[in-house]
């Protein structure tokens, strides 16, 4: 029956590829892709959000992540706050890092 089925024969044991470099390769293949696609974008739009927030100031108009537009009234350095007009005689204390946008002056009157 042996006409029936091919013999088996041991492949040779060629030269192995490289199989250390190639994966160090890789990795720092990887290691660039995450580092300019997720890193390098990210970290550039929390500078500008801080260069953002400590730019603020007294009568500026922001809006928030949470949809408030409003001018800010008072501002304080040693803590984290500040005090928002959204309205006549209506005041809120919201917090300098939710902060979304600066309006330009004016946007307040047209809404």
């Amino acid at each position: 029956m042996d006409f029936l089925i091919a013999n088996a024969h041991a492949q040779d044991a060629g030269a192995e590829g490289g199989g250390a470099f190639s994966l160090i390769i890789m990795l720092v293949l990887f290691g660039l892709i995450f580092y300019f696609m997720i890193y390098r974008p990210q970290a550039k739009r929390v500078k500008e959000h801080k260069n953002l927030v400590t730019a603020l100031g007294k009568g500026d108009e922001i809006l928030t992540q949470g949809g408030l537009v409003g001018k800010i009234v008072k501002v304080t350095e040693d803590n984290d706050f500040m005090v928002v007009a959204v309205a006549d005689n209506v005041e809120m204390t919201v917090q300098k890092g939710s902060v979304a946008a600066v309006l330009p002056k004016g946007t307040i009157k047209t809404l």
